[in-house]
């Protein structure tokens, strides 16, 4: 079986390519989401915890609840707050689950977003309810945060608050409203890096697709293969040789990018090899777009999937080739003389 997976080139692309799919899946349902959902959970938590604590020191039994009708609204928020926290237990509502509290299979970044949104919300709403020494604590731990924040704007709101410090009220309304705009920064940032990822998933499937339907229609998918190969190591190398991480858009795009990238290559190559141009010589003219399966078409199919930059250079010397010859055809000739 294997050996006529191997020697077909068509069931060895059909096999990558769906491998890669599920690669595709786990990456965009689990790997991207599962840091972000992890803090997450964590989160809510801290939340639960405060919550719990506050409940106990505005229940009608705690001496230090005075006003019955204060203690009434708070323990009426804790209880929406509550339910809130309790509603991203809730399969669905967060994360996708085989079974209630079993086996997340998914996490959907729409609705990662959506929650952080609702979590931020609810610690907002906790502070409302926090005492003077609490918001007193972390006003001081927010001053701190905002004084080491390269953000000019952000300086100057830990710089407000150092200016009403002790005075309870005004500190507790400036920390509320600090905290929300940086709650604000941080889901408008992250929402903005799930939509570049989302991008570069619907790209990564319609290439995916494209390569299956090119596999089909040409006798290139060997070298198809090989780009696929090529896009693949480009960011490694780079990931190695530079020792930082790289976006997960890339790591996605470049395989199929490089699988994409092959053909045209190819195809590139002969036309600039043709005799007619002579530009590349002949070598590559036999080795090439009608060649596909021969040593050097191999490994310029494994060069254009590994480096962009040398299938970008190569279309902008087969336009220069265009361009002038267009030129010449439309340029009128001299009129004629009477």
């Amino acid at each position: 079986m294997w050996e006529r997976v191997v020697q077909d080139g068509r069931w060895a692309l059909w096999l990558v390519c769906a491998c890669y799919l599920v690669v595709v899946y786990i990456t965009s349902r689990g790997l991207i989401g599962a840091p972000r959902y992890r803090l997450f959970q964590a989160r809510v938590h801290d939340c639960r915890a405060r919550a719990a604590v506050l409940a106990a020191t505005i229940s009608p039994e705690s001496t230090e609840s005075v006003d019955s009708t204060d203690s009434a609204a708070k323990s009426a928020v804790l209880k929406a707050v509550n339910e809130r926290l309790d509603g991203f237990g809730v399969g669905g509502q967060v994360v996708w689950r085989l079974l209630p509290q079993r086996a997340v299979i998914a996490i959907p970044l729409s609705k990662l977003a959506a929650a952080w949104r609702a979590l931020h919300h609810a610690e907002t709403q906790l502070l409302r309810l926090e005492h003077p020494e609490e918001i007193t604590l972390r006003s001081l731990a927010l001053r701190l945060r905002l004084a080491s924040d390269p953000d000019p704007v952000n300086n100057s709101l830990g710089t407000e608050l150092a200016a009403h410090a002790g005075d309870a009220p005004a500190e507790r309304a400036l920390l509320i409203a600090a905290t929300e705009d940086l709650h604000r920064q941080e889901d408008d940032d992250f929402e903005r890096e799930y939509e570049h990822q989302r991008i570069a998933l619907w790209l990564a499937l319609t290439g995916i697709a494209a390569v299956l339907l090119l596999g089909l229609a040409l006798d290139h998918r060997l070298s198809m293969l090989l780009g696929g190969l090529g896009g693949f190591l480009s960011p490694l190398i780079g990931v190695m040789r530079s020792q930082r991480p790289t976006s997960w858009g890339v790591l996605v795009l470049a395989p199929v990018g490089g699988a994409l990238a092959a053909p045209g290559g190819l195809l590139l190559v002969r036309m600039l090899a043709d005799p007619e141009l002579n530009l590349l010589g002949q070598v590559f003219l036999h080795n090439s777009w009608g060649a596909p399966a021969q040593p050097i078409s191999l490994a310029v199919a494994l060069l254009f999937g590994f480096s962009g930059t040398l299938f970008s250079r190569l279309a902008l010397a087969a336009t220069g080739q265009l361009v002038p010859t267009a030129g010449r055809t439309a340029r009128p000739g001299p009129p004629g003389r009477p």
